[in-house]
């Protein structure tokens, strides 16, 4: 058994130990490991490091350390199916330097976490049995702690007078939340709250029965906006993008919600909400005739981009 082999045999028999599922005990999670150790096979473990490492930093050096290619495409598989476990199991931190980055941010980190790091430094050495008896006899009230935290840090919004949901942290909840708490009693006051989308898990919260009561079915949920209104009052559906790392409701995506909601029965409203006028003005030249804008910073004022349905002097509305 050469070097490498004898490290990736190491790491999966690690993650044995460690009690993680059998999806996790391969090849792949084994060489994440020692990546987030950043553990070459010339050192040894009690040598392991900490550093902060991301999705595509791993895969590069899986390559140049372990002589193993992984296609950019893995990187999902490589998130969802080992790095989302370690968290999980509290062998892994998500953004410890900040924890309020948002979920889908390219600049997303991992790093061990420190008990962990204490363990794995005695592998290979006698200490090794006590240790792992002790951390494992520990752990489950570490996960405990670390998924307190990871709840603090959610983005509460209240969907009604009382009642509240928690989206994943980052300016893209925080813009949602402005947009149901400010944006729908200002311009849609009364409206009901249909869907709202969570970079965590894309399903934040969804009211699917009155959707479909409303004429619509929704078989996947890849192309929903970020949050849906139902304002009964006029008989509008309200299809608003928060815009903060992607783009506002411009011509392809007008065209996407369009032939998504095809078979609604109000009438569809398409509201491009920014965090600031900074904001949108980077996007200004993209966004399409035949919608609202509206920023957060200004929160009383609506933007119209609807032709000459709106021209003429305010005092005469």
């Amino acid at each position: 058994m050469n070097t490498r082999s004898g490290y990736i045999e190491a790491a999966h028999q690690i993650i044995v130990s460690l009690g993680l599922p059998q999806a996790q005990q391969n090849e792949r999670s084994a060489l994440c490991l020692l990546a987030l150790l950043n553990l070459t096979p010339s050192k040894a473990w009690s040598d392991a490091e900490n550093p902060l490492v991301g999705i595509t930093p791993i895969i590069n050096w899986v390559r140049e350390h372990y002589d193993k290619e992984y296609a950019p495409n893995t990187r999902e598989t490589i998130r969802r199916q080992t790095m989302h476990q370690f968290c999980d199991a509290g062998i892994a931190l998500y953004n410890p330097d900040r924890p309020d980055r948002p979920v889908n941010s390219p600049k997303a980190v991992y790093q061990i976490e420190p008990a962990a790091l204490v363990l794995l430094r005695t592998f290979s050495t006698p200490a090794w049995h006590d240790a792992l008896t002790a951390y494992l006899a520990e752990r489950e009230t570490l996960v405990a702690h670390y998924a307190k935290e990871r709840e603090q840090d959610r983005v509460p919004v209240e969907i009604l007078p009382g009642q509240k949901i928690t989206l994943s942290p980052g300016e893209h909840s925080k813009l949602i939340r402005a947009v149901i708490e400010d944006f729908a009693p200002r311009f849609a006051p009364g409206s009901v709250l249909v869907y709202v989308g969570d970079t965590g898990d894309k399903w934040g919260y969804f009211d699917a029965d009155l959707l479909t009561k409303l004429g619509v079915n929704v078989d996947s949920h890849g192309k929903m906006p970020d949050v849906v209104l139902y304002y009964a009052e006029k008989n509008w559906l309200i299809l608003i993008e928060s815009v903060t790392s992607h783009g506002p409701v411009d011509g392809k995506r007008y065209d996407e919600l369009s032939n998504l909601f095809a078979e609604s029965k109000p009438g569809l409203v398409y509201v491009s909400a920014f965090p600031n006028r900074a904001m949108m003005g980077r996007y200004l030249g993209e966004i399409a005739w035949e919608t609202e804008v509206w920023v957060a910073d200004a929160p009383s004022h609506l933007i119209h981009f609807d032709g000459t349905r709106f021209l003429g002097p305010y005092n005469a509305l």
